[in-house]
C-alpha cells in the first residue's frame, strides 16, 4: 500500500498541470485577440502550431524517459529541469509585445508559446508515466488517480477563477510570474516526495518508430485512446468559447469567474463520489455517465442559456460539474490498466513513457485543433478583438455548444466497446503468473 505521502506527493504534481492547461484553455486565445491585438484567425493558428509541436515533442520525450538510467531515476531529472523553463517562459509568453508588422507578431506568439510547451512537455510526460509504476493494484491506481485529479481540479480552479483578479490588480506579466511560480513548486513537491523503483525494468528494445507503430496497432488501446482525444476536443472548444459566452451573450464578463467556481466545485466534490461508484459499476460506465452528464448539461446551457438568462447558465454549468468530474479521473485510470495489458500480452517490456506520450500527444492534438477552430469559427462570424457583428453571436453560441456534443457523441460511441473491467484485470493477472 503506498503511503500518504507518496499519494500526496504525487498528487500535487498535477495541480501546477491542471493550471497550465486551464490558462491556455480558457484564456490564451482570449489574450492573443484582446490584449495582444493578434487577428482571431492568425490567434487561432499560432495555438494550434504550438500545440502540435507540442504533441511531436511528446512521443520523442516518452521514448528515452523510457530508457534514461540515472540515480535519481527516469522520470525525476526531466521533471526537475522542464519546471524550471516552464516557470520563465510563462513570463515571457504573458509579457506583451508589439509590432508593427501583424505577420512578426504572430511569429513571434507562436514561438515563444512553443518553447513553453516544450518545457512542460519535460515535465508531463514523466509524470503521467510515474503512475504505473507506483502500484500494480486496480484499485489502488483509481485512488492515486483521485488524489491526483482532486489537485488538478484544484488547479484548474486557480487557472480559471484567479487569472483575472490578478491581472485586474496587477499585470499580465506578474499573473504570468505567480501561475508560473505555483507550476515550478508544485512540481518539485513531486520531485523529491517521490522515490522511483531502484531497479530499472525491462525496457523494449524496438526502434523509436517500430515502436509507436506497434502500440497504435493495439485495439484496446485505441478503445481508450479515441474517446479520451474526442472528449478532449469538445472540452477545450467549450472552455475557449466560454469567456466570449459571458461577455458577448450574457454582457457580464464578471460572472464567468462564478460559473467556474460553480462548475469546479462540483468537479472537485464528486471526484471521490465517482472513485467509490467505479468500484462497483466500473471505469467504463462511470466515465460513460458522466459524460453524458457533461453532454446534456452543455445543450442546455448554449440552447437555453439566452432564453433564461445568465443565472440559469451558472447554474447548468455547476451542476454539469458532477459528470465533468470523471473526466479528471476515470481516463487517468483507465491508462495504467492498459500498460498492464500491453505488458501482459506483448512481453515486450514495461513501456510506460510510450503509452503516456501517445496519450497526451493526442489530447494536445485535440486541443491543438480545437482552439484553432474556435479562432477560425470567430474570424468566419465577423469577430475582431472586442467588435461584433450581429452574425458572431451565432458563431459564439456554435463553439460553446453544439459542436463540441459531437465530439462528445464521437467519444462515447467508441467508448462503449472498451473491454478492460476488473474481472478482465484481474484474469489478465492471474494468467501472468
Amino acid at each position: 500500500m503506498l503511503t500518504r505521502r507518496v499519494k500526496l506527493g504525487f498528487g500535487i504534481g498535477d495541480l501546477g498541470g491542471n493550471l497550465f492547461f486551464t490558462i491556455i484553455g480558457f484564456y490564451l486565445l482570449y489574450y492573443f485577440t484582446d490584449v495582444v491585438g493578434l487577428n482571431p484567425a492568425l490567434s487561432g493558428t499560432a495555438l494550434m502550431i504550438g500545440k502540435v509541436w507540442d504533441a511531436i515533442t511528446d512521443p520523442i520525450t516518452g521514448y528515452y524517459s523510457d530508457r534514461t538510467k540515472s540515480r535519481f531515476g527516469r522520470r525525476r531529472p526531466y521533471i526537475f529541469i522542464g519546471a524550471i523553463f516552464s516557470f520563465f517562459f510563462m513570463i515571457q509568453l504573458f509579457t506583451p509585445v508589439s509590432f508593427q508588422n501583424e505577420m512578426t507578431l504572430f511569429l513571434y506568439v507562436t514561438l515563444v508559446y512553443s518553447l513553453l510547451n516544450t518545457a512542460y512537455t519535460l515535465v508531463n510526460i514523466p509524470y503521467a508515466a510515474l503512475l504505473p509504476e507506483l502500484t500494480e493494484d486496480y484499485h489502488e491506481r483509481t485512488i492515486l488517480t483521485g488524489y491526483r485529479m482532486s489537485f488538478a481540479v484544484l488547479g484548474t480552479f486557480a487557472g480559471a477563477a484567479l487569472v483575472m483578479p490578478i491581472v485586474n490588480a496587477t499585470s499580465w506579466p506578474v499573473m504570468g510570474g505567480v501561475m508560473g511560480g505555483i507550476m515550478l513548486v508544485t512540481a518539485m513537491i513531486t520531485v523529491f516526495a517521490i522515490r522511483e523503483p531502484k531497479d530499472h525494468p525491462k525496457i523494449s528494445e524496438d526502434g523509436f518508430i517500430s515502436t509507436f507503430v506497434e502500440v497504435l496497432k493495439e485495439k484496446v488501446f485505441l478503445q481508450a485512446l479515441l474517446p479520451w482525444t474526442f472528449f478532449i476536443t469538445g472540452t477545450s472548444m467549450i472552455q475557449g468559447a466560454l469567456v466570449y459566452y459571458f461577455a458577448y451573450i450574457f454582457n457580464n464578463e464578471d460572472l464567468f469567474q462564478i460559473a467556474l467556481i460553480g462548475l469546479l466545485s462540483f468537479s472537485l466534490l464528486c471526484i471521490p463520489f465517482w472513485v467509490a461508484v467505479s468500484r462497483k459499476i466500473g471505469k467504463r460506465r462511470v466515465y460513460m455517465i458522466g459524460m453524458t452528464i457533461v453532454s446534456v448539461g452543455v445543450l442546455l446551457f448554449t440552447l437555453l442559456g439566452t432564453m433564461f438568462g445568465p443565472i440559469f447558465g451558472i447554474v447548468v454549468m455547476s451542476l454539469a460539474g458532477i459528470g465533468l468530474s470523471t473526466h479528471y479521473v476515470m481516463p487517468h485510470s483507465i491508462l495504467p490498466d492498459v500498460v498492464e495489458y500491453d505488458l501482459h500480452t506483448n512481453k515486450k517490456g514495461r513501456r510506460e513513457g510510450v503509452f503516456s506520450s501517445i496519450w497526451t500527444f493526442s489530447s494536445k492534438i485535440g486541443q491543438a485543433f480545437a482552439l484553432a477552430l474556435n479562432g477560425w469559427i470567430l474570424a468566419v462570424f465577423g469577430y475582431r478583438g472586442g467588435a461584433i457583428l450581429p452574425r458572431t453571436k451565432i458563431g459564439i453560441i456554435l463553439i460553446a455548444g453544439p459542436l463540441p456534443i459531437l465530439w462528445y457523441v464521437l467519444g462515447l460511441l467508441i467508448l462503449r466497446h472498451y473491454p478492460i473491467d476488473q474481472a478482465y484485470y484481474e484474469e489478465m493477472i492471474r494468467r501472468a503468473e
